[in-house]
């Protein structure tokens, strides 16, 4: 397995750590259940170092992009970032990612499972271009700070400018003594920031955020954190099999005048509908519904949960599933087929959680 620059760090404070696609990660500090309402109540450190860094130059590099994404990225000013999606020809999801535009360069993080693949679309794309594509994953580190006084945080840590940013906006600051870069995105559905620096500088970093009051936080609060947000993983409510409109992320795609890749299909998509989408479940009682659980309509499949958790915030079990259409409705009732049990669950809205701002 590959090891993150803050691995022997995690061991150190007791992590548990855990084999996430090739890459040791923490699962827990402490307890998922207590990492996740300190999220929501105060602020957890995340290392998200496993996901993959690629920087494109040269001139062609915004037309590259424009070619492949599902969103424009003209606009896009120096200093912004834009959430975005690279989809196959069937319109099938590569990934999802978010794209940082500076003065002379891109930076595109992806998912670490697809790393490999984003860049074998990047080189085949650029055959004929003025592009360089760089895999930086290895040299910088990446952590995420989050929750809402996550701001009051850096404010004690660095330029109280950096603190001030809007929401997906990043600038170049000073963390102590240490130049990074910080942008205010995240992946919990609470304010905060992700920091990227050399990796030579990253656990500096992570001990002076723990020293001023984040408590480090694993993959497990941080997969429950998202589903609360409603926000889709990649393997589970995003893949090769789902288009964006199926996922519920129709926002994410412009397609007037563009030729993206899967732009042809995608627009047959858009004018049909799509046959299946992704919902919101609240399921009767504690039992956990996961994934490829099926979901049932009068005894009929209708659908198939992609990720399913006890909600610490709501105190409620839900999940997120991919359904037929014409059952995506809110307060149509179903059925998931939990190991065997039969327990009613309700379409509701996603986000189930969405933070006082």
């Amino acid at each position: 397995m590959s090891e993150t620059p803050l691995s022997q760090s995690h061991i150190r404070r007791g992590a548990r750590m855990v084999d996430f696609h090739g890459w040791s990660m923490p699962l827990l500090f402490s307890n998922i259940i207590e990492e996740h309402k300190n999220v929501r109540m105060h602020a957890g450190v995340f290392d998200v170092s496993h996901m993959g860094r690629l920087r494109i130059t040269g001139s062609d590099g915004g037309g590259l992009l424009e070619r492949i994404l599902t969103r424009s990225i003209k606009g896009l000013k120096p200093g912004r970032a834009r959430y975005s999606l690279l989809c196959n020809e069937k319109a099938g999801v590569v990934d999802d990612l978010i794209v940082y535009a500076s003065t002379d360069y891109f930076l595109l993080v992806v998912n670490a499972s697809n790393r490999e693949n984003v860049v074998a679309v990047l080189d085949e794309q650029r055959q004929g271009m003025d592009v360089t594509v760089e895999d930086l994953t290895f040299d910088l580190a990446m952590i995420a700070l989050q929750g809402p006084v996550s701001a009051g945080i850096l404010r004690k840590m660095c330029s109280p400018k950096v603190a001030d940013l809007k929401r997906f906006a990043f600038g170049s600051a000073k963390v102590g003594e240490t130049r990074a870069l910080i942008a205010r995105t995240g992946y919990t559905g609470e304010d905060g920031f992700e920091i990227l620096v050399d990796k030579g500088h990253v656990n500096e970093i992570w001990d002076r955020l723990i020293d001023f009051g984040a408590a480090p936080t694993g993959l497990g609060a941080r997969d429950t954190l998202r589903i609360e947000a409603g926000l889709p993983l990649y393997g589970h409510e995003l893949g090769l099999d789902t288009n964006p409109f199926e996922a519920g992320l129709e926002w994410a795609v412009d397609l007037e005048g563009r030729n993206c890749l899967g732009a042809a299909r995608m627009r047959l998509v858009a004018a049909d509908g799509p046959i299946r989408k992704v919902v919101g479940l609240e399921i009767e009682g504690r039992k956990i519904a996961r994934e490829n659980m099926p979901v049932l309509k009068d005894m009929r499949k209708v659908g198939t949960v992609t990720s399913g958790t006890f909600s610490p915030t709501l105190e409620k079990t839900i999940a997120l599933a991919r359904v037929e259409t014409k059952f995506a409705v809110e307060g149509t009732e179903l059925v998931v087929d939990i190991r065997g049990s039969n327990v009613p669950a309700t379409v509701v809205p996603i986000p189930f959680y969405r933070r006082t701002r």
